[in-house]
């Protein structure tokens, strides 16, 4: 069976369009809109006014039909200007229209009535006329004509200067209102081009972060605005960001440095145990030199170890970091450091009988302290204190283990102070960072791959806990670890 894919749907009309045409067609059309609503208001009123205004002329001027009253006998009656009238008489119909009107605005088609048609209320209308496109409006009205005869009057005005005045009118509207659309169009094209800069400048931002260059950021506007929170928000990503970048950069650099490190680590302990693997295969090793080999396979082997178990803490405690707060504080109980810092101080004299080692107190005398944590991460970050001390110090020199409590913060404190070279400030930051090494070079006797101070951050970490380097008073460096108290004494 053939799969098809689906073909690309083209945008739809308009889509395409920058922001700006849009904007700027949208603002014309809700222009033009107003405009053209407002002129066909604004005219059919006037239109309406004026028409009332005719209407007026038919309803009140009595003065007019009383003249016809008078005069309907006379066979040209005076009539105002403009006017038509019809007059019926029984079944006779007289028009009368000045002939200078019926040439400008034709003859009115009046409809004929009886009086009692007339007499009923009747409110003006429009009626065409012969001759001419101009309507008329009319109103009819009874009459006397003598002691025992009644009549009709239907009295009419062209409509010609009312619709003059409205075309005149739609006219200017029409011309005015071009003028206005094609000034909003204009106006509204640039103000949406301003208005739009700022997204243009983010757009030209992402267009250089994509390019590679993490330091851009986007030109600061007013918070006020949505495009100042919008590149405010974006500068702060941005920042995020170009730090994580930045840390995963240093941290492939320093896997890199690792993996070069264990490999040369894993090197010679290789190396040695393939050789003397190789001089028993050809058999030709003494029995002393058999005793030898054996030893440097065991050392080499013993130095495989520690590394990869470092490397297998280190995995645990990732993992154990990624577990909710639940899951580690499940595993917690009653610790006493100053029972970890005896111990710790007993295996110290063990690794290097040379020393004084000393357990003392923060202040005073060493008391119990007690801490919430897994007892055998807490040995396991003394141990490699210890061990660290062993490798950087000279053979000899003394060491103390502090404990004390820290009740303001409530914290159980435990330090570790020995009387080395120290640590220069340049290094006192990353010395607890992973596959870190103040001496760079790559042999086991400069300190091995760089997890065993990790390995304490990592531990103390997982338990809330802080771990700080500071130097010793009288010349060194001290390890001051930090973890909260299960109770306060």
């Amino acid at each position: 069976m053939t799969a098809h894919l689906a073909a690309p749907v083209p945008p739809r009309s308009g889509h395409a369009w920058p922001l700006w045409v849009r904007l700027a067609v949208i603002t014309t059309f809700l222009v033009a809109t107003g405009l053209l609503l407002a002129g066909v208001a604004s005219t059919t009123l006037l239109h309406r006014f004026l028409v009332d205004q005719v209407d007026n002329k038919l309803t009140s001027q009595a003065a007019a039909r009383s003249t016809l009253d008078l005069a309907l006998g006379a066979p040209h009656p005076p009539l105002p200007t403009d006017y038509a009238v019809l007059v019926l008489v029984g079944d006779e119909s007289t028009l009368y229209v000045d002939d200078t009107v019926a040439v400008r605005y034709g003859r009115p088609n009046l409809p004929l009535m009886t009086p009692d048609e007339a007499r009923s209320p009747q409110r003006p209308f429009t009626v065409g006329a012969e001759g001419s496109s101009v309507p008329w409006r009319a109103v009819a009205y009874p009459v006397q004509v003598g002691p025992d005869r009644d009549g009709a009057v239907v009295v009419a005005l062209p409509l010609g200067d009312v619709e003059q005045t409205t075309r005149q009118m739609t006219t200017v509207l029409l011309g005015s209102g071009a003028a206005i659309v094609t000034l909003a169009a204009v106006a509204g094209a640039l103000a949406a081009r301003r208005s739009l800069r700022p997204v243009r400048q983010i757009e030209a931002t992402a267009a250089a972060i994509a390019a590679g260059d993490l330091s851009q950021r986007v030109p600061p506007a007013p918070l006020s605005t949505e495009v100042g929170r919008l590149g405010a928000a974006l500068n702060g990503m941005l920042a995020q960001i170009e730090q994580a970048s930045a840390a995963r950069g240093a941290s492939e650099a320093r896997m890199r440095q690792f993996v070069a490190d264990a490999s040369d680590e894993l090197r010679t302990p290789l190396a040695a145990v393939r050789g003397y693997a190789e001089l028993y295969r050809t058999g030709g090793p003494t029995a002393l030199d058999a005793r030898e080999a054996l030893e440097r396979v065991e050392e080499s082997a013993q130095r495989m170890d520690v590394l990869v178990e470092n490397l297998i803490t280190v995995t645990r405690l990732d993992q154990t970091q990624a577990e909710p707060d639940e899951a580690r504080t499940a595993r917690r109980e009653p610790v006493d450091l100053a029972v970890l810092a005896a111990d710790a101080a007993s295996d110290l004299r063990v690794l290097d009988a040379t020393r004084q080692v000393q357990v003392v107190g923060l202040s005073g005398e060493v008391s119990p302290c007690l801490v919430v944590g897994d007892e055998h991460q807490l040995r396991q970050v003394l141990t490699n204190l210890v061990g660290n001390v062993v490798a950087h110090t000279p053979e000899g020199s003394p060491v103390e283990l502090a404990v004390g409590h820290d009740h303001t913060a409530r914290m159980g404190t435990v330090e570790v102070r020995d009387h080395g070279p120290g640590i220069s400030d340049e290094h006192s930051t990353d010395v607890f960072r992973r596959f870190s090494r103040v001496d760079p070079s790559r042999t086991c006797e400069s300190g091995g791959a760089g997890l065993g101070l990790a390995i304490v951050a990592a531990v103390v970490a997982a338990h809330h806990g802080e771990v700080t380097l500071v130097p010793t008073p009288d010349g060194g460096a001290t390890i001051r670890v930090q973890v909260p108290l299960a109770s306060v004494d």
